[in-house]
């Protein structure tokens, strides 16, 4: 049985690994989405940038591996075997839970698991231990620390309001002071925002560098007989003044002398210093739980007495980490993060949701988000009456966005935010973690990061009335889902506890294989995924500026729409055929996809127009009109699909044989025609589409006939009315989808036909 612990030993340092990879791709994003952002400076030294930070802040993280040891339960209530137990409830449930968002791309907070996990299985287990003896369960309480677990919560909640009100606060100064002119302004006004944003940073570094080092501890003469962190906590002010007087010298030595971007600059060391902060505040979370299970082990090892027996004060004491397991960790995060596609697949949420301008939007507004836009607005209106309207002109002035003017010919992929934003969020993040950290609180840094950066958003006046409801929605959905992780964190862990508890090793071995199973297909699922986005048919917005552009770009567009819908129309009719619901729910899920898309491109228009020529403006309407067609395929065709899948779903009659025969002809002579058009618009071959329009008769034929069938078996042989409304619904909206394809066929010809005739030569003027 003492084998046990051991073979536990390993599977926890296994778990931490995986941990730590996907608690790095979760994570990620609170350090890397400014700079990303805002393209201050080249990706890969962003990337160098962030693992130098991440390697010194693994090093310098012993401090706070204590939350895993004792911040959240009494060790001394429990005894070896149980801490194990533990232990391992809370590994397993980590690794999913965190898995499981960074495969929906959206960020949670690997504070806030730990916290809930180590929460939820120490509970499970003091009411196991109190139904065993026989006790009370209101003496759960004595197996928690409640004072300090009350202490955490607390704090994880109220960042959230903190870190956005802050995050808004500054942002406002820091644009009414700057305006997005920024780099025009006099050069001592940046030194000031420089030396300002610096100071902060540096001394950030400090307590989150030499403050959690082993040094830290030790007294010095010229520090007043103080220790490092003591004199660094003690004489704040001071340091950040000094700091503030010297990096604004510097700053405007840079700026005035050597030409430098100052703003640059503040978003590397950001980068470096919120790094530097994820890997001190946060690793312990990833090894914190299996660094502690270790300790234990060797504890109870060395003292020969039986693992039921064992009490577990021992983690009541400071234990230092040591400094070769830290330096691992540090390696293992560093090669995440430049490996690992999900990290990237995260962080783009909440750049979406930060970006200035208009977009495609990850979330659909909802009544909530509505209400505070609402409500927001309202606010906004009585605010307003009540600011003399001279100082309101002035402020809008300082919030006035500078038009980029490019050729036509050039084509530039805008920064989600500028340097300005980016630079608030790091230094107001940096802030606020640092603050939290003197306090050895483990702050959820997503939570603060996320919420500065939406905070800095909404004073930056980047969610306007045509993307503020999309934006406050996808606010909801990931602060809906750090909650949902709490919960599902604490209920997750105390199951997979009782589990262990009561089957021991051999339950143990089942959950390990589950995990590391479920781990693989999320893995297996999320590459096939992405690889069949890259093999998708994506639709493209027109970006031409005369007729003949718009014409040679919509040709891709509309053979992948033909292509696709001979897939779904096919698949449809496939899925009756064989009663699959399956099939034909991931059909509706295509032909969703295909709308969306469509949808995007007509939201396009605005811009697509303003890009024209004045020469061109013909082109406009070419354009709206096969936008309209496209449309109109994607709606005909999503009728089709929502009644197939409605109809099996329901679990109706089958339909008859003749009809489905009938189907499988009108499938395969719209193959014949999505086909032939497919390869058309492919070769650019407009006499291909002509031969097409001569025998678009025969396609409209063919569905009259069977509706005229279908009434005559109506008349005299149909009994079930569901199969009637069904079939006559297939073949009209069959029809639909023919007329609007050919009339597509047909304005696509009739435009090249007579944008290609040689304009008529007045005979009279040589």
């Amino acid at each position: 049985m003492d084998n046990i612990y051991l073979l536990m030993i390993i599977a926890l340092a296994v778990l931490a690994v995986a941990d730590l990879v996907v608690g790095v791709s979760n994570d990620a994003v609170n350090f890397l989405n400014s700079a990303i952002g805002s393209k201050a400076i080249s990706f890969k030294t962003i990337m160098i940038v962030a693992s130098v930070g991440i390697g010194l802040g693994a090093i310098f993280s012993s401090g706070m591996m204590e939350v895993a040891r004792k911040g959240i339960f009494n060790p001394n209530e429990f005894y070896f075997n149980e801490i194990m137990f533990i232990f391992m409830a809370v590994m397993i449930t980590d690794i999913l839970l965190l898995d499981f968002f960074n495969t929906i791309g959206m960020p949670t907070s690997t504070t806030v698991s730990i916290v809930f996990e180590l929460l939820g299985a120490s509970v499970a287990m003091a009411l196991i231990k109190i139904a065993n003896d026989n006790g009370s369960f209101t003496d759960v309480v004595n197996y928690i620390n409640t004072e300090k677990a009350t202490e955490i919560v607390l704090g994880i909640l109220l960042s959230v309001v903190i870190a956005f009100s802050i995050g808004a606060l500054v942002q406002w100064i820091s644009r009414s002071l700057l305006s997005f002119n920024f780099e025009r302004q006099p050069k001592w006004v940046s030194a000031v925002f420089g030396g300002f944003a610096l100071s902060a940073m540096t001394y950030f570094i400090l307590m989150k560098g030499i403050g959690g080092t082993a040094y830290a501890s030790q007294q010095f003469e010229f520090l007043e007989g103080m220790t490092i962190k003591n004199y660094l906590e003690a004489k704040a002010i001071t340091l950040v003044l000094g700091n503030f007087l010297l990096w604004s010298v510097l700053s405007y030595l840079l700026i005035h002398v050597a030409k430098f971007n100052i703003y640059k600059i503040i978003i590397g060391v950001g980068t470096f210093a919120l790094a530097l902060a994820f890997a001190g505040n946060d690793l312990v979370n990833f090894i914190g739980v299996p660094i502690a299970a270790w300790q234990s082990y060797e504890a109870w090892a060395a003292s020969g007495i039986p693992a039921t027996e064992f009490g577990m004060s021992i983690l009541s004491d400071k234990v230092e980490t040591p400094t070769l397991l830290l330096f691992i960790s540090g390696i293992v995060m560093v090669t995440t993060l430049w490996l690992s596609k999900k990290a990237r697949y995260v962080a783009e949420t909440e750049i979406n949701l930060a970006r200035e301008g208009d977009g495609k939007e990850r979330f659909q507004p909802n009544y909530l988000s509505r209400t505070i836009v609402r409500f927001a607005v309202g606010i906004s209106t009585i605010t307003s009456s009540f600011i003399p309207k001279v100082a309101q002109n002035k402020l809008d002035k300082r919030f006035s966005k500078p038009v980029i003017e490019m050729a036509k010919d050039k084509t530039y992929e805008m920064p989600a935010f500028d340097m300005v934003r980016a630079a608030v969020n790091l230094m107001v993040a940096g802030i606020l973690i640092s603050i939290a950290t003197s306090y050895k609180l483990p702050l959820s840094t997503t939570y603060v990061t996320f919420m500065v950066a939406m905070g800095s958003s909404l004073a930056d006046r980047a969610w306007g009335a045509e993307s503020a409801v999309y934006r406050v929605a996808g606010v909801l959905n990931v602060i809906g889902g750090w909650f949902g992780t709490a919960i599902i964190a604490f209920v997750t862990a105390g199951i997979i506890l009782a589990i262990i508890s009561f089957g021991k090793g051999a339950a143990i071995a089942v959950l390990l294989f589950a995990a590391f199973l479920l781990l693989a297909r999320n893995y297996i699922s999320y590459n096939k995924k992405t690889k069949e986005i890259k093999a998708e048919d994506s639709l493209k917005r027109a970006e031409s500026s005369s007729i003949q552009g718009v014409i040679s770009e919509s040709t891709d567009n509309i053979s992948s729409v033909v292509k696709r819908s001979n897939k779904i129309y096919t698949n449809a009719i496939d899925g009756l055929a064989r009663q699959d619901l399956d099939a034909l729910k991931k059909n509706k899920k295509q032909v969703t996809k295909l709308s969306n898309e469509i949808d995007e491109l007509r939201d396009n228009i605005f811009y697509f127009i303003k890009n024209l020529d004045e020469s061109s403006l013909g082109a406009s309407n070419f354009y709206i009109s096969i936008l309209g067609y496209l449309q109109d395929m994607a709606q005909s065709l999503e009728y089709i699909t929502k009644v197939s899948h409605k109809h099996i779903h329901n679990n109706h009659k089958k339909l008859k044989y003749n009809q489905i025969k009938e189907l499988k002809e009108i499938d395969a002579k719209l193959d014949h025609v999505f086909s032939a058009t497919k390869a058309a618009f492919d070769s650019n071959s407009f006499e291909q589409i002509g031969l097409i329009l001569k025998h678009k008769q025969e396609a409209y034929d063919l569905v009259s006939q069977k509706i005229e069938k279908q009434v005559a078996r109506t008349r005299t042989e149909e009994s079930s009315p569901k199969n009637t409304t069904l079939y006559f619904s297939l073949l009209q909206e069959t029809k639909d989808l023919l007329v609007a394809t050919m009339n597509l066929l047909e304005l696509y010809y009739n435009e090249h036909d007579s944008s290609v005739k040689p304009a008529k030569v007045d005979p009279t003027q040589k």
